[in-house]
């Protein structure tokens, strides 16, 4: 993806982005904001404070100067707006996932024709389009927040890398030095969810991944825990609105 040129004090600028499949970014950080936008496929986006997944017509801010990687799961395509620091005052402070409005898409369609830096009076006004919508765009839930204490994350990465281990809360305190009542506490403090809620998040998220990647529902069910297929189902369900046999379709 290439990186816009920020010389001037252009208020936005955009790049578009056209590849069969994403390439996959290592961590790295710009001085300035980006709305990564997906028109198919899905994208994983990891930073410290947590990790998100972005479907199709969504889209993810991401703030000047936050470390982020990201990773694509089958093929891709998408466009990016970049936002000059100078404009990012009143955006939101932390990555977020927004779903993309017909008025925020038609104006980042109009923004990734642009060639040049310094905008015109036209071009400012579908600039402040953008800017508006992504102020006062709903957050959607494709989030995973990360906790701070190092014992939790130590848990947290664990269950990340290997969503289907079904130790129990106590047995994962014990194995990170940590007392269960004390894990429970700050997990829920620092994370806004109990230790089983935000297992049950980190196996969605993954189950989201699989699904982009054309993994059968009975093997992703099995992969992630699950004592069977129907449990997999229902959580998913009451968490999405809808079956994952019919989420990417």
């Amino acid at each position: 993806m290439n990186e816009p040129d920020f010389a001037s004090e252009a208020s936005i600028s955009a790049v578009r982005t056209l590849p069969d499949r994403m390439p996959n970014l290592n961590r790295h950080h710009h001085s300035h904001g980006q709305l990564l936008g997906t028109v198919s496929g899905l994208l994983s986006i990891g930073a410290d404070t947590g990790r998100w997944v972005v479907p199709a017509v969504h889209a993810v801010w991401i703030p000047p100067r936050t470390e982020h990687q990201l990773l694509s799961h089958g093929p891709f395509e998408g466009w990016s707006v970049y936002v000059h620091e100078t404009y990012c005052t009143d955006l939101p402070n932390r990555p977020l996932i927004i779903r993309v409005s017909g008025l925020l898409k038609a104006a980042a369609e109009r923004a990734t024709s642009w060639e040049q830096t310094i905008l015109s009076p036209r071009e400012k006004r579908v600039a402040d389009v953008i800017l508006d919508e992504i102020i006062n765009a709903p957050e959607e839930k494709f989030s995973l927040a990360m906790p701070v204490d190092e014992r939790l994350v130590r848990i947290a990465n664990a269950l990340i890398k290997n969503p289907e281990d079904n130790r129990r809360m106590q047995e994962w305190a014990e194995w990170a030095a940590i007392a269960s009542r004390t894990l429970s506490r700050r997990f829920h403090k620092e994370t806004g969810y109990s230790f089983m809620e935000w297992r049950q998040r980190a196996r969605l998220m993954r189950a989201l991944e699989m699904l982009s990647e054309k993994i059968p529902v009975t093997t992703i069910a099995f992969d992630l825990g699950y004592d069977n297929v129907s449990a997999f189902i229902s959580m998913f369900r009451k968490t999405f609105g809808i079956t994952p046999g019919r989420y990417f379709r």
